[in-house]
């Protein structure tokens, strides 16, 4: 199997994974965990969830409660998987699940701010 892969002229742009979302019991207290191990910038925190940046994606610390753990993609043609809701962010996106029941957040590109 070839698992080698190239973007050409051909091929369309692929879709970016934004962050990965992880379930946390102390947004404050896993913040600070984060930064002491890692070299990374807090995006947003409040008291039920973090953006943490690094240099090749973004970490969201989130309270189960409020936030599913979950990968969140950036995608062209989000509302293509539902209704889309306006976050506190401003990013516009859907929660579906994939066929073995893991969430995925499904971000509309142009509510997602670059950097």
């Amino acid at each position: 199997m070839n698992t080698t892969t190239t973007t050409t002229a051909e091929q369309p742009t692929l879709d970016n994974i934004h962050h990965l979302a992880i379930a946390v019991t102390d947004v404050t207290a896993s913040v600070a965990w984060y930064q002491a191990q890692f070299k990374c910038d807090v995006a947003y925190q409040d008291a039920t969830w973090a953006l943490l940046k690094f240099a090749n994606t973004s970490l969201a610390l989130v309270i189960p409660d409020q936030h599913p753990p979950h990968i969140g993609f950036v995608v062209d043609d989000a509302a293509r998987f539902g209704e889309l809701t306006t976050h506190r962010d401003g990013t516009r996106s859907v929660y579906v699940n994939d066929p073995d029941g893991n969430a995925l957040e499904m971000m509309a590109r142009e509510s997602v701010r670059a950097g």
